[in-house]
């Protein structure tokens, strides 16, 4: 079975990109399509891979890429994989799926989310109110677009049932959901570690992930904060922090990172995530995660169990979650068992499941 990738783009390392290399070591030989690519913000994790890029692969975007949204479904149809693969998997959150395929190939869509750029566009552009209404004409288009290509693949897969119902409502279609991998063997209990006086909170320092209300939440609380993670959020994150306790750091290793999942408290996860790989990776570890019970931390916390929901994304609703944690006890075995749902071996068997049975159906 010849099968090729696609990926929207790789510039960054995160939840979407540990689903692809899973997809990599599931069929090594295969080519990946992406719109472009840079090896150091990808921590080299597909360095030796066969990759096929677009027009916009140049330096510039790659570090500038958000004004280029506009461009990139010209670029995705631009683009072609080549005719002799048997099935073509994506790995996509909006562009990659509108990369052209051979007539006589089977598309799989494992879809992390619609085009959140085109459907929920106020969420994730922290605009002025006139920018939004002279950009409404783009992003109408990205929505037409959006719908267009999301109709294409024979099979879409959801990583979540959030998104699946998304899924459902944008695109008039029904989705398979099968849950992002974790590594349940490389993240999971460090006996020799104590558990620390810090909670964790972990990921890309972006608006819409509401690292603020985190920062907020410990200023008030006065309690060790550790945040991980960089992006362009970083420095309002560092002016709002009050309290000497919130500590952050930008980059770590994932050993590190396992050591740190060990030794927290509790994980904060106040988003409206797709899924949320990172809460999923602290639960592994026998670490309760906090969540706001919405998007994917829903899916991954069971309330009092493995840890709390709350139900409003503010910062009073954060810190009364906060407190209702610190009066339950947790026990670390129920909460690492719950994170084995999410296990790489499962996600790697549904996969080549529903590959098989989507090709043999054709």
């Amino acid at each position: 079975m010849r099968v090729a990738i696609i990926h929207d783009y790789l510039n960054q390392y995160g939840g979407a990109e540990r689903v692809l290399e899973s997809f990599c070591e599931l069929f090594p030989d295969a080519p990946i399509y992406t719109l472009f690519y840079d090896e150091e913000k990808t921590l080299g994790r597909f360095k030796g891979k066969k990759i096929v890029t677009s027009f916009l692969d140049h330096k510039f975007v790659i570090n500038n890429h958000r004004p280029f949204i506009p461009l990139m479904p010209l670029a995705a149809s631009l683009m072609k994989v080549d005719s002799d693969f048997d099935v073509v998997l994506s790995s996509s959150a909006g562009f990659g799926k509108g990369i052209r395929v051979g007539k006589n190939a089977v598309h799989i869509s494992y879809c992390h989310t619609p085009l959140r750029y085109a459907w929920e566009y106020y969420k994730y552009f922290n605009w002025p109110t006139y920018l939004k209404i002279l950009s409404a004409p783009a992003f109408w288009y990205l929505r037409k677009w959006d719908k267009w290509v999301g109709r294409k693949p024979q099979k879409l897969i959801a990583n979540s049932k959030y998104i699946a119902e998304k899924i459902k409502n944008y695109y008039k279609r029904e989705a398979q959901v099968i849950y992002p991998p974790v590594d349940t063997e490389k993240f999971g209990f460090k006996p020799k570690v104590k558990k620390g006086d810090y909670f964790l909170a972990v990921g890309r320092l972006i608006h819409y992930k509401k690292f603020d209300l985190i920062v907020q939440a410990f200023n008030k609380l006065n309690l060790p904060l550790l945040v991980i993670g960089n992006g362009p959020e970083l420095e309002n994150l560092k002016q709002l922090a009050r309290s000497s306790k919130i500590e952050f750091l930008t980059s770590i290793t994932d050993e590190q990172l396992i050591i740190l999942y060990n030794g927290a408290q509790a994980f904060i996860f106040p988003q409206v995530e797709d899924f949320g790989l990172v809460a999923a990776e602290a639960q592994a570890c026998g670490t309760p995660v906090i969540a706001l019970n919405q998007g994917g931390g829903r899916e991954i916390v069971e309330d009092g169990r493995t840890g709390i929901l709350f139900n409003n994304q503010n910062t009073d609703d954060l810190i009364m979650a906060i407190k209702r944690f610190q009066i339950i006890q947790f026990d670390q075995k129920p909460v690492r068992e719950s994170a084995l749902r999410f296990s790489k071996n499962k996600f790697k068997k549904a996969i080549l499941k529903a590959v098989y049975e989507t090709r043999d159906a054709r």
